[in-house]
C-alpha cells in the first residue's frame, strides 16, 4: 500500500471567507480530527509493514541456516615420481577473499586440485592465484543473472590465470615449459559450479531409495569432462589451429588438450577455456570426490564411491583426536583411497580431494 494514498487534499487557502466564524471552527474541528485519524492508520501500517518485513527476515535466515556445510580432506602421495607435481587448495569459507557479497548469497567456498606436467610450476602456481582473480572477479552486487554471472567470473578467471602464468613463464631464461589440469568446484550456498580443464574430474555421490523399506543405494555423478584430444570435438580443434594428434597426444607429446601454461602448445590448439557445470546439492548428497588423474587410471568413478562408502560405514576406524566420528572416517576414506591407488599400480602423483556434505 501506498501511505500517500490516504493524505487528504491539500485545504483551500485563497478565496472568501466564510460569513459563519462558528460553523468554519466546526468543520476546522471535524478536519483535524480526520487528519489525526489518517496519521493514526499511517502509522499503524507503517509499523504492519516493518513487522511483515522483519517476518521474511526472520524466513529468509531460517533458509540460510538450511544451507549444506562442505568440510574438505585430502591425501596426497607421489607414486613413483621424481616430484610431487600436484597441488590443492582447500577454502570451505572464501569470504575472507571477497570485497562483497550479492545480497542474495551467504556462504562461498572453494576448493580445487591442479595436475602439473613439465614440472610443478604452472599447478603450483593455479593453486596460489586462481582464487585470488576469482575473488576479484566475483558479483559482489545483487542480481537476477547470478547464475550467468558465476560462469563469466570463471571463464574470466581461467583466462587471467593462465595469461599471468605464461607471461611469467616467458620471461624466464630458459622459459618455462610447466603446464596443469584444473579441477575447481566452487560453492555458492547449494549450488555448485565445477570449471575443469584437462583430465582431472569431480564426481558427486548421491543416495537414493529404491523402494519401500530396501536400502538406499548410491549414483555417482559426474560434475565433470575430460578433455583430452583423442575426443572429437577436441582433436577437429587442435587439428584446424595446424597442430596434429598422435598416439592419442598432442604433436605426439601432451596428454591433455586444455590447461593452465603450456604455451609451446597454445599455438596448436590447446586452451584454457574451461568445461562449466552446475548442480545444486539436496538433502540426499553425501559427498563430493575431487581427484586427479592418477586415481582415475586404476579406479573407476563408481568404483571410487564406493571404496569411500565402505569406509564411510567401517566400525573399525579408529577415532582421531580432535575429530568427530564422522570426520575420522572421512578422513580414513580419503588416506585409504590415495594409498590404494598407489598399491594398485598407479605410478603417477595421487591427489584426492574428499568433500563432506552436511545439511
Amino acid at each position: 500500500m501506498d501511505l500517500f494514498d490516504d493524505l487528504p487534499e491539500p485545504t483551500q487557502t485563497s478565496g472568501p471567507v466564510s460569513a459563519e466564524p462558528h460553523a468554519h471552527r466546526e468543520e476546522e474541528e471535524e478536519e483535524e480530527k480526520g487528519l489525526k485519524r489518517k496519521r493514526e492508520d499511517a502509522e499503524n501500517t507503517s509499523h504492519n509493514l516493518e513487522e511483515q518485513q522483519e517476518e521474511r527476515g526472520e524466513i529468509m535466515k531460517v533458509c540460510k541456516e538450511g544451507l549444506p556445510v562442505l568440510k574438505g580432506y585430502v591425501a596426497a602421495r607421489r607414486g613413483e615420481r621424481e616430484e610431487m607435481q600436484d597441488a590443492h587448495v582447500l577454502l570451505p569459507d572464501m569470504t575472507d577473499c571477497l570485497s562483497a557479497l550479492p545480497g542474495q548469497v551467504s556462504r562461498v567456498s572453494y576448493f580445487a586440485v591442479f595436475d602439473g606436467h613439465g614440472g610443478a610450476r604452472a599447478s603450483r602456481y593455479a593453486a596460489e592465484h586462481l582464487h585470488h582473480n576469482l575473488a576479484k572477479k566475483f558479483p559482489c552486487s545483487e542480481s537476477e543473472n547470478l547464475d550467468k554471472l558465476v560462469k563469466k567470473c570463471l571463464l574470466d578467471t581461467f583466462r587471467q590465470t593462465d595469461e599471468d602464468f605464461l607471461k611469467k613463464a616467458s620471461s624466464q631464461k630458459p622459459a618455462w615449459k610447466d603446464g596443469s589440469t584444473a579441477t575447481c568446484v566452487l560453492v555458492v550456498d547449494d549450488m555448485v559450479y565445477v570449471a575443469n580443464l584437462g583430465d582431472s574430474r569431480a564426481v558427486l555421490c548421491r543416495m537414493e531409495q529404491t523402494g519401500r523399506g530396501e536400502a538406499e543405494r548410491s549414483v555417482t555423478l559426474a560434475l565433470s569432462k575430460e578433455h583430452n584430444p583423442t575426443i572429437y570435438e577436441e582433436r577437429m580443434r587442435i587439428q584446424r589451429a595446424g597442430g596434429t594428434v598422435r598416439e592419442g597426444r598432442v604433436l605426439g607429446v601432451l596428454e591433455v588438450s586444455r590447461s593452465i601454461g603450456d604455451g609451446q602448445y597454445k599455438r596448436c590448439g590447446v586452451i584454457s577455456t574451461p568445461d562449466l557445470r552446475r548442480c545444486q546439492l539436496t538433502t540426499n548428497d553425501r559427498f563430493i570426490l575431487l581427484a586427479c588423474d592418477g586415481l582415475f587410471k586404476v579406479f573407476s568413478a563408481d568404483e571410487a564411491v564406493k571404496f569411500v562408502l565402505h569406509i564411510l560405514q567401517d566400525e573399525t576406524v579408529e577415532k582421531k583426536a580432535g575429530l568427530t566420528e564422522e570426520e575420522a572416517h572421512f578422513d580414513a576414506a580419503c588416506q585409504r583411497l590415495a594409498i590404494e591407488a598407489v598399491r594398485r599400480g598407479c605410478a603417477d602423483n595421487v591427489t584426492v580431494i574428499l568433500l563432506s556434505i552436511v545439511f
